[in-house]
């Protein structure tokens, strides 16, 4: 029987300064295939780390997903405690989503217009024959 295995993007918040790619690549290859690991540091105005949180890309079966955000999910790990949840759609994401959908809709609208003028177009010259 054979798994159906989808990528989703985690959010990984609680992260310690000194955590790697590795380290989390390590972490959470346990439950799946991570694809990729980005590690964002957000700054105070001195520059001073002030919230580490990392994006993760994982191809895993549906229940494997829900046990690592069960086992992992406010658990202590190197110095943070890990906050996990499915990550929302960037802006960019959703841009890209958007205009797609909007493509797909006029595609749709101008195929039907032109079916529609075609139908008319035939109905008019079988007026003229008939």
């Amino acid at each position: 029987m054979k798994v159906n295995r989808e990528t989703k993007r985690l959010y990984v918040g609680g992260l310690s300064q000194n955590i790697s790619e590795a380290d989390l690549q390590n972490q959470f290859s346990r439950f799946g295939e991570v694809s990729d690991v980005e590690i964002i540091t957000r700054k105070d105005d001195q520059g001073n780390p002030q919230k580490v949180f990392a994006y993760i890309n994982i191809s895993a079966a549906e229940a494997d997903l829900k046990k690592c955000m069960s086992v992992l999910n406010k658990t202590k790990w190197k110095g943070g405690t890990l906050q996990i949840q499915l990550a929302k759609a960037s802006f960019l994401h959703r841009m890209v989503i958007q205009r797609i959908s909007q493509r797909t809709s006029s595609l749709v609208l101008t195929v039907n217009v032109k079916q529609r003028r075609h139908r008319l177009r035939s109905r008019a010259i079988q007026e003229r024959k008939g």
